[in-house]
């Protein structure tokens, strides 16, 4: 939901992409790797973000680097802010519909942990949330292509 994170292992790999410059983004990779495996086992990862246009530098190089994630399996799409409706303003990962965790960040962004909901009607409203946002979002290729990052 933010159009910046305070990352402090992707600085450089955002400097580079802000210049021009290759990387192998090695942050990444264990991400990439995990992703992979679970993918191979059938495992689904899938995720929406809320992005407001123009794009943020960060949400640029978030798009470019999408496309690793993609190619490792995940399916990531793009919801522009001003078509977000009613979602709620928190970043949240749901596990198999049945398992909530909210994310909890600075007011710089930085991230501080998560919290384990477990309440019943909370999680059927994320579920909602995310379904929602999924039905309106674009697939990365997609939006990547109408913003013009490769």
């Amino acid at each position: 939901m933010r159009d910046q994170y305070a990352s402090p292992y992707e600085d450089e790999s955002l400097r580079k992409f802000l210049a021009g410059e290759p990387d192998d983004l090695p942050w990444m990779q264990s991400w990439l790797d995990m992703v992979r495996e679970a993918a191979a086992a059938g495992r689904r990862f899938a995720r929406v973000r809320v992005v407001s246009l123009p794009l943020t530098d960060y949400s640029r190089f978030g798009v470019w680097c999408a496309q690793f994630t993609g190619g490792a399996g995940e399916d990531i799409r793009y919801l522009p802010r001003h078509q977000a409706g009613d979602l709620p303003d928190e970043d949240y990962w749901l596990f198999d519909s049945r398992l909530l965790v909210r994310l909890r960040y600075d007011e710089q962004t930085t991230f501080l942990g998560g919290d384990v909901i477990e309440d019943p009607a909370t999680i059927v409203a994320h579920n909602y949330w995310r379904d929602a946002a999924w039905h309106q979002a674009v697939r990365r290729d997609d939006f990547a292509a109408q913003q013009g990052i490769a």
